[in-house]
């Protein structure tokens, strides 16, 4: 049964809405469950598993010693960036033994959400590379564990090697503002990348 509606532009607005879909990546413990989960406007699907003892060889805990748990296939959200573009996000794990999964969860992004950490910034040249070599528009988000900046933008530019044309800001991943601005970022950056090659 169809219900009547006193808004004949509604139906039209429902089919005017641009689904965009984003890749937040980046290192082991990172935040990208933590990201995704701070903007969903839906309950975030994970998959997530109990780390055990067979992961000690095999991942950094330095730095994550309370992790209990670790993304081994996605994450996955949504939110209305506007009135037209809902983003779905897609969160990768950050092991490199399931970076295998990255050209599927990929595939169709407009851009990428590269997080990276202070602590461990080495973790974030994996995603880079990876965006990089496909030539997808990416952002650096730097993710301040504990709200704490120990390193100014422009060193922490010079240390990953990215160019300047590269968006690079702070967010914190648990902070739902610092966490719309990096998609607002990241969507903005790849309209310009394609607006730029529109004009070649």
């Amino acid at each position: 049964m169809a219900f009547a509606t006193s808004d004949p532009t509604a139906g039209t607005a429902r089919r005017n809405k641009i689904p965009v879909k984003i890749v937040v990546a980046g290192g082991f413990g990172a935040g990208k469950s933590t990201f995704v989960g701070s903007i969903s406007e839906i309950e975030p699907l994970r998959s997530e598993a109990v780390m055990t003892t067979a992961s000690d060889q095999l991942d950094d805990l330095t730095h994550t010693a309370t992790k209990a748990t670790t993304t081994v296939a996605m994450d996955f959200g949504r939110i209305a960036l506007t009135e037209e573009i809902t983003l779905y996000l897609f969160g990768t794990p950050g092991q490199e033994r399931f970076h295998f999964m990255w050209n599927e969860l990929s595939r169709g992004a407009i851009g990428a959400v590269v997080l990276a950490d202070t602590r461990r910034l080495g973790d974030c040249f994996p995603a880079i590379d990876y965006f990089e070599a496909r030539n997808v528009p990416f952002v650096v988000a730097v993710n301040p564990f504990d709200g704490v900046r120990t390193h100014p933008i422009a060193t922490i530019r010079e240390a990953v090697q990215v160019p300047e044309s590269v968006p690079m800001l702070f967010c914190d991943a648990r902070a739902r503002l610092d966490v719309k601005l990096a998609l607002v970022t990241v969507v903005e950056h790849a309209l310009n990348r394609q607006r730029a090659g529109a004009r070649v």
